[in-house]
């Protein structure tokens, strides 16, 4: 640690391994979520430490100059954030323009709200929710940038007020900060629901009303600016209470060895935290949802954690931080985590180009280094230029060149103009794509879309309430006749039918695998009831209202799995349900790089051994020998693999 005047916060380089270590866990997070899967909590370590380091350095302006200059402060946060957040969204704007054309238009919002730091909410309002694993969003991780800009555009005015209280009343204000945090941990907790997630209409309790309007609660209590500021209250109360300055005089500045201690159960707690936790939205039996543990505590518990490490870090005699993390890779990297921040995800998706796709660990230390490599330029040449004053420098030359023109000079200004003319092509070109873009799906939401008016919602578009209707027939009970609309293709137009009283003969039922099948099971004489993100679960509801109202026919068909993992129980009743139809066939799922395709499917296979009725369709097997069947998702079905996956189908029931 280098020396420190009084009021003075010097630099601690143990604090930027802090820093790399936070930034290390979100890039492994985001580049295999089975890797770590609770690396995403870095993001919680980056704001207490934001929260400790922008309150102490108010504090330390205000001690050595008796007042906290706003101006001064926004300044420095403007140039040491801006410049590299616009170069990010210039080279996400110039790239999607040439090679994601079709994402320009969605793209358009993402760029006008991370500009003004308002990606957080502007993702809470529309709902496109940060845990959509098919989805090329190149700006996702900028809503906690969001956050952090909004917390230093007010936090200057919250100190301004707090050191008027003078030095004797600033403790109180750290108790009221401790509070806030402990308050704001106390209303996620109340605010969240457990269970799994579904539409407003299926799981209303999942939603909350923002500004009168629907939004997830998920959503809006992970990405939420008030929500997610537990972290960075500690870190201000921290600061309050424990200033690096004073350390040295005061007698808990010669207790290193117990500041080890410390340091030793912060760290370790947020190490098992990141290996314990199983990522935000916790996929089960039932559908997706939360992960209570998350919600109900857990981010207040990293953040306990992280004020025991950040506390150690800046202890003058506490050694383990110092060598742990203030080593010279570690410092490096710390330095540059804004920077591996801000370039790395955008690598990451224009590689795989959707969210929730792993990488490889080959394909990871490769795109790990091209960000290492961009955050080098960056900081080199864009960030610490503008930081150190050397851009200001450059600025005032020019201006002196201008005002002492000369044949030399106008030969540099001419060339300087002409690079910069050519430079903009790009840029502008870019900006006006996007701006005259239409909002378009991309392939795969697109081909979901088209395939929608294929489908029977056998729960939803019966005539039954949510309970089965009976009738009294002869002293006895009997489900009352119940009309389910079908859509049929004729002649490439699809039009809807009724099924009074008939039997399904081929009943299948599927998540967004087989919605982006159904008009071709249609066609071939399915009746298909697909829907995204259903879980495995959700068919023994639909087996068991059919089997209420006798409409199970001879056949059918279950291709679930895609989106969460399944049990052994679940497998059971449904067959329970389907014990007299004459052929059930499952179908394995294809989902590369998620736990649970391994876990799913070899339930799946393990039915035909205990019911004599089962038929498994080894589509993961099948779906990795052609691969040019699916997007490049590797999981959903292009317009010939869904023809070739319903031939498939109908050809193992024995309806080709």
């Amino acid at each position: 640690m280098s020396e420190k005047r009084p009021g003075l916060l010097g630099y601690v380089p143990a604090l930027d391994g802090v820093r790399a270590l936070a930034v290390i866990a979100v890039i492994v997070y985001h580049a295999n979520k089975k890797w770590l899967g609770g690396g995403f909590l870095g993001v919680e370590v980056f704001f207490v430490i934001s929260g400790f380091l922008i309150t102490s350095l108010l504090i330390a302006e205000h001690e050595q100059h008796g007042s906290i200059s706003l101006k001064k402060f926004w300044l420095r946060r403007a140039r040491r954030l801006l410049p590299a957040l616009w170069v990010l969204l210039v080279g996400v704007a110039v790239y999607c323009s040439l090679f994601e054309r079709d994402a320009l238009g969605a793209l358009r919002g993402d760029i006008i709200a991370a500009f003004f730091y308002g990606f957080n909410w502007f993702q809470i309002w529309v709902g496109t929710s940060y845990f959509t694993a098919f989805d090329f969003v190149p700006l996702r991780h900028l809503w906690s940038l969001a956050v952090e800009e909004q917390f230093y555009f007010i936090w200057p005015l919250v100190m301004y007020g707090a050191v008027r209280l003078g030095r004797r009343r600033l403790p109180l204000a750290g108790l009221l900060f401790a509070s806030t945090a402990v308050i704001i941990a106390l209303f996620t907790a109340f605010t969240y629901r457990s269970g799994a997630v579904g539409t407003i209409a299926e799981t209303p309790d999942k939603y909350m009303a923002f500004l009168g309007h629907p939004v997830s609660r998920i959503d809006f209590l992970f990405l939420g600016t008030f929500t997610r500021s537990s972290g960075l209250f500690l870190g201000a109360a921290l600061a309050i209470f424990w200033r690096p300055w004073r350390l040295d005089t005061s007698p808990i500045g010669s207790r290193g060895q117990l500041m080890d201690a410390v340091f030793l159960a912060g760290l370790g707690t947020l190490a098992i935290a990141a290996v314990v936790f199983r990522d935000v939205v916790e996929l089960s039996d039932a559908g997706s949802g939360g992960y209570d543990l998350l919600f109900r505590g857990g981010f207040f518990l990293v953040g306990i954690a992280s004020l025991a490490v950040i506390a150690a870090a800046v202890h003058p005699t506490a050694a383990m931080p110092r060598h742990l993390l203030g080593n010279r890779v570690m410092v490096y990297l710390g330095q540059r985590s804004y920077g591996l921040y801000l370039y790395h995800w955008p690598v990451f998706q224009m590689y795989r180009r959707f969210a929730g796709k792993g990488l490889t660990p080959y394909e990871f230390v490769l795109l790990a280094l091209l960000s290492l490599a961009l955050t080098e330029l960056s900081y080199r040449y864009i960030e610490m230029p503008i930081r150190d004053g050397r851009f200001a420098a450059w600025r005032e030359r020019l201006r002196d060149e201008r005002l002492t023109p000369s044949a030399q000079t106008l030969n540099a200004r001419r060339r300087r103009a002409g690079f910069v003319a050519t430079g903009a092509v790009l840029p502008m070109f870019a900006f006006v794509s996007i701006a005259t873009a239409d909002v378009k799906l991309n392939d795969i939401s697109q081909s979901l879309a088209d395939s929608e008016s294929a489908v029977v919602d056998v729960l939803g578009g019966s005539t039954r309430d949510s309970a089965v209707p009976t009738t009294l027939v002869s002293g006895t009970e009997e489900p009352a006749t119940t009309t389910l609309v079908e859509p049929v293709i004729i002649g490439g137009v699809t039009q809807t039918t009724t099924l009074d009283g008939q039997l399904i003969d081929v009943l299948a039922i599927g998540d967004s695998v087989m919605l982006g099948a159904a008009r071709e099971l249609s066609a071939r004489g399915a009746t298909v009831d697909a829907m995204k993100n259903r879980s495995v679960r959700q068919a023994l509801e639909i087996v068991n209202y059919l089997k209420s109202v006798k409409r199970l026919g001879s056949i059918v068909v279950i291709h679930l799995g895609t989106n969460s993992t399944t049990s052994t129980e679940t497998l059971d009743e449904i067959m329970a349900s389907l014990a007299d139809t004459p052929l059930v066939l499952f179908l394995t799922v294809h989902v590369p790089s998620e736990p649970r395709q391994s876990i799913n499917n070899r339930l799946i296979n393990a039915l035909p051994q205990r019911y004599g009725n089962v038929k498994v369709l080894d589509w993961f097997s099948i779906a990795g020998q052609y691969p040019e069947y699916l997007y490049s998702d590797k999981t959903h079905l292009r317009p010939a693999g869904a023809r070739f996956y319903a031939d498939l189908i109908m050809q193992s029931v024995g309806r080709l």
